[in-house]
Formats: structure tokens, C-alpha cells, sequence
């Protein structure tokens, strides 16, 4: 098969969970024999056309084409009233889809007789090269939702919100990462009989307890301050109100209370950042909580997993959860938010023989501390819930498994 991705994020330029997805299920698309062709957004001095991993990749330039000054031509009012770097980002990301899609069309399929099966878009960040795409070469497009404007901002903007509803509208099928995901996109309106579930995977060789010796795992912990006799909560995401970082540090005192040789590292970046210090002032627990706002390269955030005893997620929305994947990976205990769009619930067995870790109403304190509490003072019940985490994982969440799934839905549209 053929196929053209429309990704806003291919490695180089990786800032969130959608290029780590897009960098390994294209990989594994190739490894299955078929052919891929990725337009991504441009950064840094990466080549134009390139080769990454089998994947034929494409960057269009746009740093120097700012179209936010035309943009009051033929835009929504709300989009005038943005921040001219909100202007400038909106603008930068039309004009990778429009260029995208015009190389693709014109360069690509009628210059060098490129044959296209099916082409693919993710979020709304690659909508329009993959409407424009699907509408010029009259090939089917699949849409791939990985979260929702509502979800990731609240209201919202509604040039956004309805962007991505009028590429799932155009779209044979609709791809997201969870159920919790999927019933959510219907209450939205968007067609049910279109949506397929396949969820989000991790390289389970490079997240494994074996790849981090014992000595490293002690040398990190010591540079953080945790002695042998402490034990280390860990939180990794982005320092945002729905990833949760804030509630959890009120959760510490009540923590500390059962377990006083307890200390939380928080790893991430964010607009949080001052609040959680402040937070953390304010409650007196700064010889307990180990701040490290840095944004890790894999090979240093496995460490961080390696050395942590549990691992804390108490996301408010989570269409999937890829840090849960990574610590369940890594054989760690998980205490996750499960309200509300909560994929976590999905990855996350919470009692029983094959029991991973706890869901926790990730808006109370006392709820994420009862959890957690539970699980410091008991290492049978840690070693068991991290044992069958570890598991879970490799049944259920590899990247050859999500590629294999996420094939059978594009066969589906093909086929027709």
C-alpha cells in the first residue's frame, strides 16, 4: 500500500506524544512492506527531502513566508483576534499543509508518476493538506484523532473545532486512540459508524527494566537527593491544570503523613511552573518534592522510570496516556486519573489477578493519596502490580500490534 501522512511532528522535531507515534508506526508500516511518504512541519536546518528509518520524508520551509498578514483576508474573526504569535502559528501551519499538499499533488504524483493508495492525516495540524490532498488526487483519507481542540484547551477556538470536524466529516474513517476517545467524538457528533479504536503503542526493548543497571538507577537517585531508604513518586507530562502536577503536590502533606520518607520528583515542562513552586512553598514541603522542569531525551527519561518506585499520572483528560505505557513498560506501578476521557482506564487494571496499579478521581487530593499510600506501604502488591504491568504492555500496547491494527482499518477503506 501506499500511503502519505500528513504529521505536524516527524523526528527531528518532536514535541509531544504525536511524533513519537508518528516516528514509530510509519517504521513499522515499512517493516510490514508497505510504502510511506511523510509531510511534516519544518524545523531547525533538517533537509527537505529526506530518508528517516525507510520513510521517504518531506519539510516544506515556511519560517520565511509569514501568511499572518494576510490572513484577515480569509479567515474566521476569531482568528484576527488572536495574539500575532497565535496569528503567526495558524499561519505557519496552513502554509505547511497548502505547501505540503501542492508537492504532493504536483510534484510528487504528476512529475515522478507517484502512485497513491490512501492518504492519512493527524489532528487538525495536518487536516488541510489531507482534505486538499484527498480532494485533488480523489483518494480516500483517513483522520486520525488523537485528541480533541475541547479536550486540549477547554472551550476551545472554534475555527479549530470545526477544522477537525470537517475533516472527519470528508474522511472514509475515523481513527482514535481509545474508547473512552470514541464516545467522546460521538457525543461531539462526529459519525460513529465511521470511528475505529486503535490504541497507541510503546518500543517495549528500549522501555524495559533490564536496559537501566542497578548502579545508574542508584547513581540518579542519589543526584536527586533520595537515599536507599526513601521511596521516589514519580510524575512525568507537561505542566499544565489537565496533566494533573498541581494536584498531586497538595496530595504530598496527606502522603507524607502515612509515609514520611516519601518524596515526589516532578519532571516536565510548562506554564505551571512557577504555581508548583509556589504551591510547594506555600505547603512547606520543599525538602520533599524534587523539581526538574526539563524536557529529557528518551534514553534520560527511561532513567528517571528506572529509578522511581510508582508512578503517578492524575491527568483530568487523557485520550491515551503514552507516559502510563512508558512507566507500565519500565515494570512500574501506576496511580492514574480515570475521569471523565480517561484512556488510562484502558491501559490501567486496578484490582484483581492482573492488576497494575490504581484510578484515582484525579481532581481530590485525598483520593490520589489514599492510592498512593497503599502502594508505598506495600512492596508484594508493588512488585505484583509492576510484574503484570510489564505484562500488559507486551500483549497489548507494541508498536507492531498498533501498526498491524491501524493497517486492517486502512485495508477497510482501500478495499472500498
Amino acid at each position: 500500500m501506499e500511503i502519505v501522512f500528513f504529521v505536524y511532528e516527524f523526528p527531528p522535531y518532536v514535541v509531544g506524544g504525536l511524533g513519537t507515534y508518528a516516528k514509530y508506526v510509519t517504521r513499522e508500516f515499512v517493516k510490514m512492506g508497505h510504502d510511506v511518504t511523510v509531510f511534516s512541519m519544518h524545523a531547525g536546518d533538517a533537509p527537505t527531502r529526506d530518508l528517516y528509518g525507510g520513510v521517504e520524508v518531506h519539510r516544506p520551509i515556511v519560517k520565511d513566508m509569514n501568511l499572518s498578514l494576510l490572513l484577515p483576508m480569509f479567515i474566521p474573526e476569531e482568528v484576527r483576534g488572536w495574539s500575532e504569535s497565535g496569528r503567526k502559528y495558524f499561519g505557519d501551519i496552513f502554509l505547511y499543509n497548502v505547501l505540503s499538499a501542492s508537492k504532493l499533488i504536483n510534484d510528487l504524483v504528476r512529475s515522478e508518476s507517484r502512485e497513491v493508495d490512501l492518504v492519512v492525516s493527524h489532528d487538525w495540524l495536518g487536516s488541510i493538506g489531507g482534505i486538499l490532498s484527498s480532494n485533488g488526487l480523489k483518494k480516500p483519507l483517513v483522520f486520525h484523532v488523537h485528541s480533541t481542540e475541547q479536550g486540549r484547551t477547554g472551550d476551545g477556538s472554534e475555527t479549530i473545532k470545526r477544522l477537525e470536524k470537517i475533516a472527519a466529516d470528508h474522511a472514509k474513517r475515523v481513527i482514535t486512540v481509545s474508547y473512552a476517545m470514541r464516545d467522546h467524538l460521538a457525543r461531539l457528533g462526529y459519525e460513529e459508524r465511521k470511528i475505529r479504536v486503535v490504541y497507541n503503542g510503546i518500543d517495549a526493548e528500549k522501555y524495559s527494566p533490564d536496559k537501566v543497571p542497578l548502579e545508574e538507577r542508584l547513581r540518579l537517585r542519589e543526584n536527586l537527593g533520595i537515599s536507599s531508604d526513601e521511596f521516589m513518586i514519580l510524575f512525568v507530562g507537561r505542566l499544565t491544570w489537565v496533566k494533573g502536577a498541581d494536584t498531586l503536590v497538595r496530595a504530598m502533606p496527606e502522603i507524607l503523613t502515612a509515609v514520611p520518607n516519601a518524596k515526589l520528583v516532578i519532571l516536565g515542562v510548562g506554564e505551571q511552573q512557577d504555581l508548583l513552586k509556589n504551591e510547594i512553598s506555600r505547603l512547606g514541603i520543599e525538602d520533599k518534592v524534587v523539581l526538574k522542569y526539563k524536557f529529557l531525551c528518551e534514553e534520560e527519561k527511561i532513567k528517571f522510570y528506572a529509578a522511581s518506585d510508582i508512578c503517578v499520572f492524575p491527568s483530568k483528560y487523557e485520550p491515551f496516556g503514552i507516559v502510563c505505557t512508558e512507566a507500565m513498560s519500565m515494570g512500574k506501578p501506576v496511580v492514574v486519573g480515570a475521569r471523565g476521557v480517561s484512556g488510562f482506564r484502558e491501559q490501567v487494571i486496578p484490582s484483581g489477578p492482573n492488576q497494575c496499579g490504581f484510578h484515582i478521581n484525579p481532581y481530590d487530593p485525598s483520593d490520589i493519596a489514599k492510592f498512593v499510600i497503599i502502594l508505598l506501604e506495600d512492596e508484594n502488591l508493588r512488585k505484583r502490580c509492576g510484574e503484570n504491568a510489564r505484562r500488559r504492555v507486551l500483549e497489548n500496547f507494541t508498536w507492531g500490534r498498533v501498526a498491524k491494527n491501524t493497517i486492517k482499518v486502512y485495508d477497510e477503506v482501500v478495499s472500498e
